[in-house]
Parts: structure tokens; sequence; C-alpha cells
């Protein structure tokens, strides 16, 4: 027994020395044919280095587009491969057709399926764990996964060697060369089953083979490519990046063995999916792109405009709507232009027009053609456009006999979408204001509808004829309230019926909706829409008068137009005086005197801050628009003024107190005394030392200034402004003096400065004698240029 058994033990020791040399000698004559492959490459190069490959690392690639197959088996998980870096495709150059196209129309129009190529790269990630297709042929290269329990129990990664064998233990080598991946398991199961009984055999594919191919031709990258065995034709043009500008997408040929064995055409692939003539590539396989064959250019109203290419077989004008999507909708088909080349001819290029009806689609193509597709006309056949002041601006279906009160059957047509949108505001949580204002409700009520003018509305007709546009008036009212023939015009299609606003085009003011906020002391203060030729006091009577409490004298009357005038008004003081004050620095500047001048030029920059800042002070006043009304304040009565829209009264009660404001002590309100004068509140206020008395004046209740007269004495103390009786509400104004220097202050440097003046004058006068009396005694008495200047000045002075 124990003899048996150190038999057994010993077989089975040679049976794995047996493997173990077996495989040795496999993985040797793999080295040894890897390096004969190398040797021969790199003999080939050194031989012809003109024709010899570019000297770069292989690509191993595996293909992102496999064919299909059914029964597909899966993959065992392969040694992870080393990620190859991509590298950017160079980019596609413009052809001289394309240039032609751009001088022709104006327009760079792409190569058609050029786009397909942008994203790839001519370097990939191998892929591993892709499904094998099971009529996948196993050849050399290829790596087996061979699991066995039973009789046989082993677990092996055997590569097929060169013959196309694996060396299984105890069984020794087994052919797989041409067996498809789908009879694997069965193919080994039986010849292992010639030499053992009671067994389980499980079998797979682990890392593919990879081959060598060629791209060659107009590609865009071509050169020799190490891929997977999975590769098919597609995946190659896909990692080539597909044809370059002068390459033909339309017959890419699969070389093998010197015979054409596919002939790929991409636009099928692009436009359809077809892979009918993919095919798996094979060691030495030639991907060739040949140049490109007849071009042709479609622009215009597509939604493809592009250079195609045109083949032997197609070439229609319908061929290329179908690869261009078919024909928009938007595209005219009664006429397109077709620009064609005659070399032959004297101008080889002329113009032909055709119709897109089964007789243009049939039109056959030339290389060089371009054809531009028209878009159809914008024009409605039967439409009348309604447009303005109305709720629904659009076009509408037009009727033979048609007109205005058809197109605006009711006035709530004329009222905008806009009223309803304002109004709904006004009880929104985002637009409640509770506090709502007279002056709110005035600006609600006039800014709610947009109110359509009666009056005029215009319908614009196209004259076909003499290609004007004619404007047609009428009176919309009487078209569409009362509906009067003579403005209830027909309409015509094509017609445009403009309804416009009283905002767009002004009214006469009795047309107007005139709103006049009056309040104070009247029987009934609000908001009032006043009637055609209404005046103010109109207004007050139809309100009730006024109560006992009114001061009329004191009336306010405002005016949004004299507001606006008065602004405009101020603007222009404003810039006038800033224009006065920067020629008033610059005059004092140029007249500042050698004496004194730190003392001036410190005065100087004094004056222009204070009247700068007193600029803006003035750039900050808001008008009011306040009309003085000039009453009379013994017997008041308030003019027959005319209304407008935005009038604003307020009639006061009678006021107790005159105003003081400006250079006073007191600037309070004074109780009004009947009978009491100007100069007598100045006295109880108390007029300050930089006040200037001289320009006192007063502004009325009635809004109303007197002021002193111009053309006053320089000793006149006593004026009218001074003497003037004041009425309740009367405001005093003192203002404070531009110029705080004292007369004789002013008097004593203007003395100076004439002094100096005169000063310098005697020495140039001195100067001037002495030289002209030189010239005058030069002859007879020589001695006389010996004479002194202080002898000249001295002869001067006496003089």
């Amino acid at each position: 027994m124990i003899a048996a058994v150190c038999g057994r033990s010993t077989t089975r020791g040679l049976t794995r020395l047996f493997v173990t040399w077996a495989l040795l000698a496999a993985a040797g004559a793999a080295a040894a044919q890897t390096s004969n492959d190398e040797g021969l490459l790199g003999a080939l190069r050194g031989a012809n280095p003109a024709s010899a490959l570019p000297a770069r690392p292989p690509q191993i690639v595996d293909p992102r587009l496999a064919l299909p197959a059914a029964n597909a088996l899966p993959v065992a998980a392969p040694a992870p491969a080393a990620e190859v870096p991509p590298r950017k495709l160079p980019p596609l150059a413009t052809t001289d057709f394309q240039r032609f196209v751009a001088e022709s129309s104006g327009r760079s129009v792409p190569i058609f399926g050029a786009n397909l190529f942008d994203d790839t790269s001519p370097g990939f990630t191998p892929l591993t764990g892709v499904p094998v297709p099971a009529n996948y042929v196993i050849g050399p290269g290829d790596e087996v996964l061979v699991r066995s329990t039973g009789v046989l129990d082993f677990e092996l990664r055997l590569t097929v060697d060169r013959n196309g064998q694996i060396v299984l233990p105890k069984v020794g080598p087994v052919q797989l060369a041409g067996v498809r991946v789908a009879e694997l398991e069965s193919y080994l199961t039986r010849e292992i089953s010639r030499s053992f009984r009671n067994f389980t055999l499980s079998a797979t594919l682990g890392q593919l083979r990879s081959i060598d191919i060629y791209v060659v031709g107009q590609a865009r990258v071509p050169g020799k490519f190490t891929v997977s065995s999975l590769t098919s034709l597609v995946n190659a043009i896909f990692l080539s990046g597909g044809p370059n500008a002068n390459g033909s997408m339309r017959r890419i040929r699969l070389v093998r063995d010197s015979k054409v064995v596919a002939d790929f055409d991409l636009y099928r692939f692009i436009l359809s999916g077809d892979r009918s003539r993919d095919e798996r590539l094979l060691p030495g396989d030639v991907i060739v792109f040949p140049s490109a064959g007849p071009r042709v250019a479609l622009l215009g109203a597509t939604q493809s405009p592009a250079i195609y290419e045109l083949t032997d077989g197609e070439g229609t004008i319908g061929d290329l709507l179908s690869w261009s999507g078919g024909l928009p909708v938007l595209t005219a088909p009664q006429r397109a232009l077709l620009e064609r080349i005659e070399p032959a001819q004297s101008a080889p290029r002329r113009v032909e027009e055709f119709s897109l009806d089964a007789a243009g689609l049939q039109r056959r193509l030339r290389d060089g053609d371009v054809i531009t597709l028209l878009p159809i006309s914008p024009e409605f056949a039967n439409a009348v456009t309604l447009r303005g002041n109305v709720a629904q601006p659009l076009r509408y279906p037009y009727r033979a006999g048609m007109r205005i009160r058809d197109l605006i059957p009711e006035p709530d047509a004329l009222i905008t979408r806009d009223y309803f949108r304002r109004k709904n505001i006004l009880v929104q949580p985002a637009g409640r204001d509770s506090d709502v204002s007279a002056e709110k409700v005035r600006s609600d009520v006039r800014n709610l509808l947009d109110e359509v003018n009666w009056d005029y509305a215009v319908i614009e007709r196209l004259d076909r004829k003499e290609l004007t546009t004619r404007l047609i008036p009428f009176n919309l009212g009487r078209a569409v309230l009362q509906g009067d023939p003579a403005h209830d015009l027909e309409l015509q299609p094509g017609d445009v019926v403009t309804i416009l606003g009283k905002r767009d085009l002004a009214v006469p003011q009795n047309r107007q909706t005139r709103l006049v906020r009056i309040e104070g002391e009247v029987a009934a203060p609000g908001i009032y829409q006043t009637l055609p030729g209404e005046t103010l006091t109109d207004l007050l009577a139809r309100v009730g008068g006024v109560t006992r409490e009114a001061y009329l004298y004191g009336t306010e009357f405002s005016r949004e137009g004299v507001r606006r005038q008065q602004r405009q008004n101020l603007e222009q003081l404003v810039r006038r005086l800033e224009e006065q004050v920067s020629a008033g620095v610059a005059m004092r500047q140029a007249n500042i005197t050698t004496t004194d001048t730190a003392l001036q030029q410190q005065q100087l920059l004094l004056e222009e801050r204070l009247a700068r800042e007193r600029l803006q002070r003035l750039k900050t006043l808001q008008p009011n628009g306040r009309v003085a009304l000039e009453l009379d304040p013994a017997a008041p009565v308030l003019p027959p003024i005319a209304l407008e829209d935005g009038d604003r009264i307020v009639v006061p009660a009678r006021p107790s107190f005159v105003q003081a404001v400006g250079s006073v002590y007191n600037d309070n309100a004074l109780i009004w005394r009947e009978g009491r004068r100007v100069r007598e509140y100045l006295k109880t206020a108390g007029v300050t030392e930089s006040a200037d008395v001289d320009a006192t004046f007063v502004l009325r209740a009635d809004g109303s200034i007197v002021a002193r007269e111009v053309g006053g004495g320089f000793f006149s103390w006593g004026d009218r402004v001074l003497d003037l009786v004041l009425q309740p509400g009367d405001t005093i104004v003192v203002p404070e003096k531009i110029d705080r220097e004292t007369r004789y202050t002013a008097f004593m440097r203007g003395l100076k400065d004439w002094t100096q003046v005169i000063y310098q004058l005697g020495l140039g006068a001195a100067a001037l004698i002495a030289n002209l009396g030189h010239s005058g005694h030069s002859h007879s008495d020589p001695s006389s240029s010996a004479r002194s200047p202080s002898a000249s000045f001295s002869r001067i002075g006496a003089s």
C-alpha cells in the first residue's frame, strides 16, 4: 500500500513538473516572438526611413461601440490596463469650396457630419468587463480562464500561444484557435472527456488580445493603432478622428489582404444609425479614407445649412433635403435658387430658379452647386390688426364686408388689461396701503384707466399700386357707440386699426378728464372732476361755498404746470448764477493788487465759498406751483380762473399772527395787530448786525411779494416796505448781507489802492520826463545825464 501511495505521489509530482515546463516553454516562445516582431519592425524602419511608420508607442484601445451579438459571455476581470493619455484632434482646415461659398453668400457653413468627431480623441482608456460576442473567434494572445472541479481540480489563467493552443494539467495541449466563444466550454469538456470522467468545467475569456490596424488616406489622424480584438470599423473611424476636411464620408473602405471587404457610408450611420456595413477588424486591416467626392452647399431656410457630399447613386434635390432633415415648414416651396458653375462658359457662374415640386425634387445636382432655400413670406392673407388702447391687441380674421364695428363690437373691447391688473393690486397684500391719502386717491383715479380718445382713430392701409401707406382717420365714438355709417368704415385684408388714448395725443381741455383737489374751509372738501369751462368760483359754488372761518385772502391756488415752469426757471437761475460767480471770481482774481495779496485772496475764497453754499441751498428748493392771486386785503374776491387737471385749492382759516424770518433775533410768529407796519414788527423781532434791512421784502398771504422799489436814492431811509401795513398770514423776510465789509473799510481799502496806483504812476511819469529831458538836452548840456533821479522826482513833486 505504501508503495502504491508513493507511486501515485511520484506520478503527481512528475505531472506538475511537466505542466510547469510546458507553461515556461509557452511563455518563452511568446516572448521570443514578441522580440522578433519588434526586431523586424526596427529593421524595417532602419532599412527605409522615409517610408517607416512614426516611432510612437502603440495605442491600446478597446472600442466604445461593439457589434451587437446574442448570447454574449461576460469577461472575467482582467488586470488593470495603463491609461493612454488623450491627444487633442487637429482642427479641421477650411476647404476651397467652403471659402467659395462664404465669398458668394457671406456666410460660413460647416461640412456635414464633421462635428460628430469634435468630442472624440485618438487616445482612449481601455474598457474592462465588455461583453464578448458569442461569435467571437478565439486566437493567439487571448486569455482563457478555466476552472474544473471533481476528478480534475484546478483554476487556471492561460494564454493561447501562437500555435493556438493551451496546456491543461493531466490533459496536455488543447487546440483553441478558431473556436467560437459560444462553443468554448463544450469544446473543452469534449476534449477532456476523452481521458477523464466525473468533472465539472467552466471556461470564459479574460484579457483579450490586441491587434494592429492601419489608417491611411485623408484621415484626420492617420497611422498605426494597436486596438482590442473587438474593435470594429466604426470604432476605428472614431479612433482616427474621422476624415479630414478633404476626406470622404461616403466611401470609407476596409482593405484586408489587398481586397476591399467593406465600403462604409457615414451618412447612413449619421442619419439612420445603419451599421450593416460595419465589420470587426482583424490584425493587419487597413482603413482607407479617400478624397471627398462632389460637394454641394445648402443655404437659407433650412435646418442644417452645410456642405454635403454626393455619391454616384444619390445626388438630387430630394436627396439633399433628406440629408438636411427634410423641407422645413418655414421654407417657401414655390421658389428656390440654384447657383451653378459652368467652367466651359466665358462667365462660368449662373443662377437658376425652380420650385420644390415633384419635378424640382428630382433635379440632379452637380459638383459646386449652391442651393438657397427661401423663407415664407410673413404676410397674412386674411388678417386685420387691432392695436393700441384696446383689450386684446391681436390679428383678427377678415370677413367679406367687415367694418369697424365688427372689429370692435362693444366699448368693453377698449378697456385694456392693465386696468384690471392695477385694480386688482389695490386689494392684494403686496399692493395694499393702509394710508389712503387724497393724493393717492387722485393718482389711482388718474392712472387706473387708460382713457380712449373717442374723437380720433386711424386705419393704416397699404396701397399696393403705389406701395405707400394711407392713413384713414375716423371718429371712434360715432363708429362704435352710434354706428354712424360715415365712420363705421369697411375694412380690407391687411388693415391696421390703431386706437389712441388721451395720453397718446393731446386733446382739448374740455374733453380731458380734469381732477381738482379742494380742501380747507369749504363746505365739502374733496377731489372733483371739473365740468367743461368750469372756473374756480364755479367750483366753489358747486361744492357749497366757504365756511365762516374761511380766509379768502390767504387762499392757496397751486397748479402742476406752474410748478414745472418754476422748476425750469429755478434751474436756469442757478445756472446763470453759477456762471456769474465763476466770472466774478475770475475778475476779482485778475484785479487783486500787489499789496495785501494774502488778505484779499483769503477774502475772495471766503466770498466764493459763501456764494457756492447759497447756490447749493438754492438747488434744494422745491417749487410748489403756487399762483399769486393778488387779492384786495379789504375785500378779497377770488378771480374766475379756468381750472386744469391737477389744480389744488386750499382755503385756510383766518390766522392771528405774522412771521418774521431771516436775519432777526426772534424768528417766531408775531401776533397780528390791525394797522401795524413792517418797521414795528422788525423792532419787535430785532434785526441782527448782518441784516440787510434795505433788501427786506414781504410775502403776502395771497402769494404776492412786496419789495423795495428799484431806483431809490442812496440817502432814502424810508420806503414803502417798512411802512407797509401787514395782514394776517403775511411773512417778513430780512436777508443777510452778502458782503459784510463796512462802507468805511471798503473806502479806506480803496483809498489805499488808489494811493498805490498814483505812487506807481508818479514813478513812471518821473522816468518818462527824465528820458524826454535827456533826449532834448543831450547836445547842449552834456551834464544833464548826470542828474539824479531824486532831483527829477523833487522837480516833479514841486511842479
